[in-house]
């Protein structure tokens, strides 16, 4: 009875994290892309921290979107080890003509330690680029 409560309470806390609000019609919604073995993460909007990681919403306008990045380094680009190397990355993304009720798709991807991030609007046109705001390893 006890491994059936925990189970079911497990499903439960796991769906309603995946579970994103509904669109403003009123503001801007970005989503996050990253590659299947690196994690990226909306840190800011205009230097202010935004609460939840997995999107960002906005007033139409121009704004600057903060994301951190996470990505493997594979031994390939790095010499002889054994283990990808780990990089932990905040990009910025200037956007000046977010439109109300428009859906963007904010992607990253990384060629060996060199982070990228790309806006693209909903017919999937490049519309704004990430620039590098400092890289650690972790």
């Amino acid at each position: 009875m006890r491994a059936m409560l925990l189970v079911s309470s497990l499903v439960a806390l796991t769906g309603c994290a995946g579970f994103l609000p509904k669109p403003d019609p009123n503001q801007a919604w970005v989503d996050l892309a990253a590659d299947q073995d690196s994690s990226l993460h909306a840190v800011q909007v205009d230097d202010r921290d935004w609460t939840d990681k997995r999107f960002f919403q906005v007033q139409p306008g121009s704004h600057e979107l903060t994301v951190r990045y996470q990505f493997p380094v594979q031994p390939t680009n790095i010499g002889p080890q054994a283990e990808p190397l780990w990089r932990d990355c905040q990009l910025n993304v200037q956007y000046k003509d977010f439109n109300a009720g428009q859906h963007y798709q904010l992607e990253a991807g990384s060629i060996g330690f060199r982070p990228w991030a790309k806006l693209y609007d909903q017919q999937r046109n490049v519309v704004g680029k990430g620039k590098p705001a400092g890289c650690q390893r972790t």
